[in-house]
């Protein structure tokens, strides 16, 4: 336990409030107070008081001898006499800036040069960003330490002003896009974030597009108007090239026909942005970087395009989650106008013919259709992220939209005619290299020298939907049962008999079945390996 003097120590360290001052010189002067007697009366220490009482006597005598030295009964009081009580924090040091903690704030100094030099300047951690990150490590240290030690190394920057706005709930959100770098398996690709902000209630949505185009335009507001459950009365836009078609006179524009088309299915009204006055928005300038900053300053690396997507998705619910004004966020979807009975339909429709390879071009790329459609024409529906072609009403390939430039998008079953006219031409077919991992793995471990083997492995997978994976495990399951030889005959067989396998018997029942199911297997499979073998 601390002695009296510890306490009264600790007590001389404290700040006194202006109040506090006044009263000890009054209780000293006026009223003849003790030192020790005030001390106890304002509980505070006695070195505290004898502070005080002696700054006040020297500032007056010093006053009072400069009068009568000089004559002069104009000298002003110091104003030490009357000014509130302040620490001289001039040689106090640093508590909790650690070495430890220095050092991590270096780290993320070093990350930002990283990321300057590969050209992601709109991605880099700033203050804030670096003190949230050293929190959520654990660190106790205050941001303005963190600004003070930043700025020692770096210099400090001009803060930008800005003037509030009120609006009412459900009447105004402001879209703009946005540019981000990611690593995608290793391959630094840019992208494209649209940023949808309420303006009430400052809730943040975002979305990642490989263009800017105007289907991923449309795209991101369907998406936007679905998430939220409905739409604002009006939304506002700069002069970005989706949205405005072209200029008429110095400050009207004309809207683009994918924005009226949304206009009028979704019943909004627009506005945009006087020429280079981007901030007439407001918020969503800020959530763009705001946004990039706290999704992708601490994370760049991702598998897909969908896995970022998803981050994404996350950072900006914790986000809103954690937002001051996430309350009137459930508020203003009260105040939203009703959405459609369907979403607007967002693509663009192509009539294309099927070349003598079975593809389709969209742009400088190639997908593939059945190949009993070569020579015919096609309706092709184009979506932000992927391509449907349909033959009529019928739909009969759809594939992942290509980012890349002459590039084949080929599904193997497209092709499963042809290969059974020509099963000599799997092997080094753009059909098989571009059929994805997994089927090439069991094509090149077990079919290698049996293309019809394969084939007929490949339209049962089809007809039956019957993924790579399920095919797999069958072949993980025939290797322990020791079966020399893995054929598209026992795949069929186990992968038919898992499909229609009998669920509703007791244990006992079960247990019967599956033994006598894996004997006739077992016999089967191992007649069928002796009779190839002769």
């Amino acid at each position: 336990m601390p002695s009296f003097g510890t306490l009264l120590s600790f007590k001389a360290q404290q700040m006194i409030s202006m109040s506090t001052k006044q009263k000890i010189i009054l209780y000293y002067f006026r009223e003849g107070k003790s030192q020790r007697q005030i001390a106890r009366e304002l509980h505070i220490g006695r070195k505290t008081v004898k502070k005080y009482i002696d700054s006040y006597q020297s500032s007056i005598e010093g006053v009072k001898g400069k009068m009568l030295a000089t004559g002069d009964t104009t000298i002003p009081i110091s104003s030490e006499i009357v000014s509130a009580p302040k620490y001289d924090s001039s040689s106090r040091g640093k508590r909790r800036l650690t070495e430890e903690i220095t050092s991590k704030i270096d780290g993320f100094l070093e990350s930002n040069a990283r990321k300057r030099s590969s050209g992601l300047h709109k991605q880099l951690m700033k203050k804030i960003d670096i003190h949230e990150a050293l929190r959520s490590e654990g660190f106790q240290i205050g941001y303005t330490s963190v600004c003070n030690y930043i700025s020692g190394k770096e210099g400090s920057s001009v803060k930008e002003a800005y003037i509030r706005q009120r609006y009412d709930p459900g009447d105004v959100c402001e879209f703009d896009w946005g540019e981000v770098k990611l690593w995608i398996k290793g391959s630094l690709q840019r992208f494209y974030l649209a940023v949808f902000t309420t303006a009430y209630s400052n809730y943040r949505y975002a979305e990642l597009y490989e263009r800017q185009d105007t289907i991923s335009f449309q795209q991101s507001h369907v998406n936007f108007f679905t998430h939220q459950g409905g739409v604002h009365r009006q939304m506002v836009y700069d002069n970005m090239r989706v949205a405005v078609k072209k200029f008429v006179g110095l400050s009207e524009k004309e809207p683009t026909d994918a924005l009226l088309q949304l206009a009028t299915y979704y019943q909004f009204g627009y506005r945009f942005c006087n020429a280079g006055k981007g901030n007439e928005k407001g918020h969503v300038e800020r959530s763009v970087e705001y946004i990039r900053r706290k999704a992708f300053g601490r994370r760049d690396d991702f598998d897909s395009l969908h896995q970022a997507n998803q981050w994404l998705k996350t950072r900006c619910k914790e986000l809103n989650e954690a937002h001051p004004n996430r309350e009137s966020a459930l508020k203003e979807k009260e105040h939203l106008y009703a959405l459609p009975t369907a979403p607007f339909d967002c693509c663009s429709l192509e009539q294309c013919r099927v070349d003598k390879y079975a593809t389709v071009m969209i742009g400088s790329n190639r997908y593939s259709v059945p190949d009993h459609l070569v020579g015919k024409m096609v309706s092709v529906k184009v979506y932000a992220h992927s391509i449907r072609c349909y033959d009529e009403r019928t739909l009969v390939a759809e594939h992942h939209r290509s980012t890349d430039k002459h590039d084949w998008v080929i599904t193997l079953e497209h092709y499963l005619d042809t290969l059974h006219k020509k099963p000599g031409a799997l092997h080094s077919s753009v059909a098989l290299e571009r059929s994805g991992e997994s089927i090439r793995k069991i094509y090149q471990g077990h079919f290698r020298e049996a293309p019809r083997d394969f084939i007929e492995l490949l339209g049962f997978m089809h007809q039956n939907q019957v993924k790579a994976e399920a095919v797999q495990s069958a072949i993980d399951e025939l290797q322990k049962m020791g079966c020399r030889e893995v054929t598209a005959d026992k795949i069929i067989t186990l992968c038919g008999q898992k499909k229609t396998g009998i669920t509703t018997l007791p244990d006992n029942e079960i247990a019967r079945h599956s033994k006598a199911q894996l004997a006739r297997l077992s016999k089967m499979f191992n007649q069928t390996s002796t009779s190839t073998a002769n």
